[in-house]
């Protein structure tokens, strides 16, 4: 089927089951963005930047809140000016990273893992990170009645939301530093980790198919909404107890072709982020707004509650808690050990930076030259 033809008949099926979440997973999984793609917060209004349109992409998770917000607010938009900002839904990092590498996005939001894995895949020629975005929101969360100390987790099922994501990687590390045993392919062993769409977890806890999960908010706060207990929050086990969760990435083609835009998308960043932390009931509030807008449910006050505090909104990419990570990722046996050099461009943002009135930050020595 022609790609125009391909892509209009998937339009079609997503405006005629537009309450239907998980379609919208499965066409994100496909390197498509929901109908929503098309949406925005806000109208291109004044002068245009170099580039006509800007396509971002993001997850509707609390730990991408800065985007959600952004958008939301329309603070994105004003710094675009006459650059118009159309927004894609993603579920999960490789499939984000696939539609980065097939031109369908020029700048996303995403975890540490894929990032690393897109840049080295790729020998450093597709991907840049140019920022930092949310440190934290992620827990191990469990059945109180299987679990109850973290001995108890040897031979139980986890969750995690995707082979090779962020938290899996996490997962496998902890694993490992208990002295257990895991393949990281299959992931079977001494415990079971059992790859699940973050949409499907409280599903599969509720039904009793897996003991807990280690994953990102709000899936955890609501994964305590049905009664699981928190046995471990992630930020716990990294220095001052920060650590990067979601980071802002941009094509090196774009990134060259169009700096003024993505300095302008970073300064919309940067602005959400001091309003985010100056203003968190608000910030809660039009974040969930945009979960509603995306997944045609809000999140229970219940749950965005008990989820929001866990994360830290930050223009600090926090870039050696990445590097670590992706020591992580070679200890598990998801990667060969990565050559990172240049992964970082943080120019654009110590820019911004600068003319608001902040420090810079540091790209732990693997910046472009």
């Amino acid at each position: 089927m022609p790609a125009t033809s391909r892509t209009t008949s998937l339009r079609r099926a997503v405006a005629a089951v537009a309450a239907l979440p998980l379609l919208v997973g499965a066409l994100a999984s496909c390197g498509y963005g929901s109908q929503a793609a098309q949406d925005t917060r806000a109208k291109a209004k004044g002068a245009k930047l170099s580039a006509d349109e800007v396509r971002l992409g993001y997850f509707p998770n609390l730990t991408h809140a800065t985007a959600l917000v952004g958008d939301q607010e329309g603070i994105f938009q004003k710094e675009l000016g006459g650059t118009q900002l159309k927004v894609s839904p993603f579920n999960a990092g490789p499939t984000e990273i696939e539609a980065l590498n097939a031109d369908s996005i020029d700048i996303g939001f995403i975890g540490p893992s894929p990032a690393i894995n897109g840049f080295t895949k790729s020998k450093g020629k597709n991907l840049r990170i140019v920022g930092g975005s949310a440190s934290g929101g992620v827990k191990l969360v469990v059945n109180p009645d299987k679990i109850k100390t973290v001995a108890d987790v040897k031979g139980k099922k986890i969750a995690t939301p995707q082979h090779g994501n962020t938290q899996d990687v996490a997962f496998l590390n902890w694993v490992s530093e208990q002295g257990w045993k895991v393949d990281p392919q299959s992931g079977k062993g001494d415990v079971s980790v059992v790859r699940t769409d973050n949409k499907v977890v409280p599903d599969a806890y509720r039904s009793g198919s897996i003991d807990g999960a280690w994953v990102p908010e709000p899936t955890a706060s609501k994964l305590v909404s049905e009664g699981a207990k928190v046995l471990l929050d992630e930020s716990s086990l990294w220095p001052d107890e920060k650590f990067v969760i979601t980071n802002i990435i941009v094509s090196q083609k774009f990134l060259k072709e169009h700096p003024d835009v993505v300095e302008a998308v970073l300064r919309g960043s940067v602005r959400t982020n001091a309003w985010i932390n100056a203003n968190p009931g608000k910030a809660k509030a039009s974040a969930n707004a945009r979960l509603k807008a995306l997944t045609g449910k809000p999140l229970g006050d219940e749950v965005i509650d008990s989820a929001w505090p866990s994360i830290r909104f930050t223009d600090d990419p926090l870039a050696a808690t990445l590097k670590a990570q992706a020591g992580h990722a070679v200890k598990a046996g998801l990667l060969e050990k990565p050559d990172l050099d240049g992964i970082y461009d943080l120019k654009p943002l110590n820019k911004v930076l600068k003319a608001e009135g902040k420090p810079a930050v540091a790209d732990a020595g693997l910046g472009a030259e």
